[in-house]
């Protein structure tokens, strides 16, 4: 799988689908995302990802603020990994 973004993917702005809500859980120690016909607990990376998903960032700014919050480089080609999975799950536009 390539890590470069497919047709520009890095300006879209992704969001949850309407059907599914993000939040955090003491009891889970974790985020959740609720649907319908349950609930995904979600590990630590793909919640601080999914947090950010609000429409109103592009992947880049998602990609940039994860990097500053961890102290990292490089993240981008597990950030686009990790979206194409919750688009191809239905958990984000």
């Amino acid at each position: 799988m390539s890590a470069l973004p497919p047709n520009d993917a890095s300006r879209s702005c992704p969001h949850l689908r309407p059907m599914f809500r993000l939040q955090w859980e003491n009891a889970q120690d974790a985020y959740v995302l609720h649907y319908p016909a349950g609930m995904v607990k979600l590990n630590p990376s793909a919640g601080e990802i999914l947090s950010r998903c609000d429409g109103t960032r592009d992947l880049d700014d998602i990609i940039g603020e994860l990097e500053d919050l961890f102290s990292a480089s490089a993240l981008a080609a597990d950030v686009y990994r990790f979206i194409e999975h919750a688009r191809q799950r239905g958990w984000v536009d």
